[in-house]
């Protein structure tokens, strides 16, 4: 036997038996993304060949902005996309653009942090408590209150960056501020800003264009993914203060979204999506991490994040830096697979859901019930589970990768900067146990809460 044939039956013998997904109904795919870090399991996903051998033709296309992105979606351009947790469940009960979405993976946990420009962060330092001669982290908002009031006194406001009205960028800054002590501002019929009775001014702002906006003097610190706050290190312009992994530890950041409709017309396209997705994140968290080298160097390219490779690095590979050589130990930056990160838990949603009442963009309150029902009408595990089957099947993954015995819901946890317990069956007691923001039946009329 000639060695090369050799080599190629030895090869076929050590891999898993595989077989890609029957019956797809579309098997050529438009989806879309950001550049941001938190897009690598599409990524992954083709250029290790995992759609591929799905039976999936699958063309990855950035999109300028989250709004564009998702107005893809929902026309039908798209076939579905990397999106902020808090999108399709804002769709689906009519905040913004109204449609129904719907994510059977959950992309990532983690993966932001808050920015400040330097002059911001050399007038915090004063108030912080030190661990030998760096800042000890976590750093709360209250070192923020000071700076925000001599902003006040000269006349100026204090204006910051989110990405999206409703990203978990806008609701993880919104917490951090509160649980220190700031007003970060009520949203109101008819006023998009969420600037009501705020001590500061939070407003839209790119990923991409965050590092140049706060260069300019136009925001002064800003809540967003990487690469853009390790861009702000690299320029010597800003200072992360907090990673979203201190506000909550482990909180969901993006999903894949499709429209319903979608999900509906073409379930065997979604089962192999999934299990091509699911396979992505594996493959990121393998190994302790031990294929993120290889990929830094594929989102650095052009048509992925297009960030320098050494800059996505900085967060990527298990380490995060805030002042210009304050690299601490970071390994759950980016999780894409360990901590059942990929399931789409129905406590996610709700979470999601009690951020958008808390701050206005619900107008009203609910019933625990609706939470539920609203969270079950988006998240669908159920389909995820069958994907995480068929890969078992596959000989792709093994039972004990995966939570089986999910009801849905986490169990509830105090892993937050304040330590208040979030449980996602008791949604309303949750909204009502934090300190700022809208509580029991209270709404906004014509710039006033009302109770």
């Amino acid at each position: 036997m000639r060695l090369s044939h050799l080599l190629l039956l030895t090869s076929a013998l050590a891999s898993p038996a595989f077989a890609e997904t029957q019956g797809i109904e579309k098997d050529q795919l438009t989806l879309g993304f950001i550049k941001l870090t938190d897009m690598a399991p599409l990524a992954i996903a083709k250029e290790k060949g995992f759609f591929e051998d799905e039976g999936l033709d699958v063309t990855l296309e950035a999109q300028s902005n989250w709004k564009v992105l998702l107005d893809r979606v929902l026309d039908g351009e798209l076939d579905g996309a990397h999106m902020l947790a808090g999108q399709p469940i804002a769709a689906t009960i009519g905040y913004g653009t109204k449609g129904h979405l719907v994510t059977a993976f959950s992309m990532d946990l983690n993966g932001n942090a808050i920015t400040v420009s330097n002059a911001v962060w050399e007038a915090m330092k004063p108030g912080l408590p030190m661990q030998a001669d760096k800042p000890a982290h976590p750093i709360s908002a209250a070192a923020l209150k000071p700076v925000i009031e001599s902003y006040k006194d000269e006349g100026k406001p204090f204006n910051l960056g989110m990405v999206f009205p409703v990203s978990t960028h806008n609701y993880e800054l919104r917490y951090w501020l509160a649980a220190g002590g700031i007003n970060p501002g009520l949203y109101q019929p008819g006023d998009a800003t969420g600037q009501l009775g705020g001590d500061v001014l939070i407003s839209v702002t790119p990923p991409p264009q965050m590092p140049a906006t706060m260069e300019a003097g136009t925001i002064v610190g800003y809540s967003v993914g990487e690469p853009w706050n390790q861009a702000a290190v690299a320029k010597g312009i800003g200072v992360p203060v907090i990673t979203d992994a201190d506000i909550w530890k482990n909180n969901p950041e993006k999903v894949f979204g499709v429209t319903a409709d979608f999900a509906e017309a073409n379930p065997n396209t979604m089962l192999a999506l999934t299990k091509a997705l699911i396979r992505a994140g594996m493959w990121l968290d393998a190994d302790n991490n031990a294929n993120r080298t290889e990929a830094v160097e594929i989102l650095s390219r052009s048509e992925y994040v297009g960030a320098d490779a050494a800059v996505i690095a900085n967060s990527m590979t298990g380490t995060f830096e805030y002042e210009k050589g304050d690299k601490r130990p970071a390994e759950d930056f980016n999780v894409f697979f360990r901590h059942n990160a990929t399931y789409p838990y129905y406590s996610d949603a709700v979470w999601t859901l009690t951020q958008m009442r808390r701050w206005g963009q619900i107008e009203t309150a609910h019933p625990d019930s609706w939470y539920d029902e609203t969270a079950k009408s988006v998240y669908k595990p159920a389909l995820y589970e069958a994907a995480a089957k068929a890969l078992i099947a596959d000989g792709l993954a093994k039972p004990e990768d995966f939570d089986f015995d999910a009801d849905g819901y986490k169990d509830p946890t105090t892993d937050f900067i304040d330590h208040i317990a979030f449980d996602g069956t008791k949604p309303n007691a949750y909204i009502d146990s934090l300190p700022i923001g809208l509580k029991g039946d209270q709404t906004v009329v014509d710039g006033a809460v009302v109770n």
